[in-house]
């Protein structure tokens, strides 16, 4: 009796032993047969079918405000400064005067000139009665050829002499109009100019900054891997992207949005060595004055879309040892495993560079029931939502 029962023991330890190893060379996991029993229903799952569309294609940058124009006032005479006639800090008009220079030394320059022309004034009409009797007498044969040319060098002399005095003249009268310095620009002024009493040197002291400020510049920078592709987008559409079309819109540190849009206005033809990135700039209409030079901002680019992208939202995304990849319905309603090649993240989509085509139905909810090459339930899906409007980067 206990031979039997014996070799029953032993039979048992030996199943035990191969179910034990079975499971330890599956990994710890389930068989598929184990993970959906023979003669149970496909799993449902939901799909969506892919149709490649121009995709709106929002983009983020950081950006800084730069003023419009940034004009240094300096002096064109020198002189003591007798005055300034505004409020350091305070907003100027076009032609607002600012500062005033001394005028006597230049008034009595221009008193001098003037007195110079007086004098080449009569000089040029005492030669020209000399010239006209050498030439009377000449004709008559009493002077001579040579008193003739005398008196013509004379007379011409006389005019260039005048001519000399009128310029003086001018620039007498320009130096002292230069004693009052005027706004060029219309903008807020800089902070920190030199005291009355100051001795202003001649196109070298800087007295103060005008900064236009209407409308404003925000330059931002691109890297040369995204100038490309964007060139290589443009070349994928039946119309190039125009700049007219593409709107720029600012968000400030804390959230908000400013209320005007911008548009692009020029780029950079180089690369920058050290950074490797392109310079864009875009103008914004600024009446109000919110958008101050040096300040940090976000750019937000409207308007560029994507040419015949393919969008499949984020859950259908799974990740495996090779990548990621995706499960895709054949015509028999079998799930396929189909390696994907991910393009660009849109906050809830993913845009696909390579792996799927146009009618493919890929599985965005119930894959955790699905096995490979198993038959499936297929459901349609909800519409897919649109883009999210938060920044993307190439």
């Amino acid at each position: 009796m206990s031979r039997p029962t014996g070799r029953v023991l032993a039979v048992a330890v030996v199943l035990a032993a191969g179910a034990a190893a079975g499971w330890w060379f599956a990994g710890g996991q389930p068989s598929p047969a184990a993970a959906q029993p023979a003669g149970a229903p496909p799993p449902e799952v939901t799909v969506v079918e892919v149709k490649a569309a121009d995709t709106p294609l929002p983009l983020q940058y950081a950006g800084r405000v730069a003023g419009f124009r940034v004009v240094e006032v300096r002096a064109q005479v020198g002189g003591i400064l007798l005055k300034r006639e505004f409020t350091e800090g305070a907003a100027v008009k076009v032609g607002d005067v600012l500062f005033r220079i001394d005028p006597r030394p230049y008034e009595a320059t221009l008193a001098r000139a003037n007195a110079q022309v007086a004098q080449a004034q009569a000089a040029l009409r005492l030669a020209e009665e000399n010239f006209g009797r050498a030439e009377q007498l000449n004709q008559r044969g009493i002077a001579t050829p040579r008193q003739l040319d005398d008196a013509t060098a004379a007379r011409d002399q006389a005019r260039a002499t005048l001519q000399a005095a009128e310029a003086d003249l001018s620039t007498a009268k320009l130096n002292l109009e230069y004693t009052v310095i005027k706004a060029s620009v219309a903008g807020p002024t800089a902070i920190g100019v030199p005291p009355e009493g100051t001795l202003i040197q001649a196109q070298q002291t800087l007295l103060t900054t005008i900064t236009q400020l209407d409308p404003a510049y925000v330059n931002y920078s691109a890297t040369e891997r995204e100038l490309r592709e964007f060139q290589e987008m443009d070349r994928q559409r039946d119309k190039p992207l125009d700049w007219e079309t593409i709107g720029v819109q600012i968000q400030f540190g804390d959230g908000t949005v400013y209320s005007r849009i911008g548009k692009p206005d020029a780029y950079s033809r180089t690369v920058d060595p050290r950074t490797g990135t392109i310079q864009i700039r875009a103008i914004f209409p600024n009446p109000e004055g919110g958008l101050l030079p040096g300040q940090f901002v976000r750019i937000n680019l409207q308007g560029v879309t994507m040419p015949k992208a393919v969008v499949i939202p984020k859950r259908a995304i799974n990740q495996g040892p090779q990548g990621p990849f995706v499960y895709v319905v054949d015509a028999q309603s079998n799930a396929q495993v189909r390696p994907v090649r991910l393009d660009r993240e849109l906050n809830d989509v993913w845009i696909i560079r390579e792996g799927l085509a146009d009618g493919d139905r890929v599985i965005v909810d119930g894959v955790i029931r699905v096995r490979p090459n198993g038959p499936v339930r297929p459901v349609p899906a909800q519409p897919r939502p649109q883009a999210s409007t938060s920044g993307a980067r190439p």
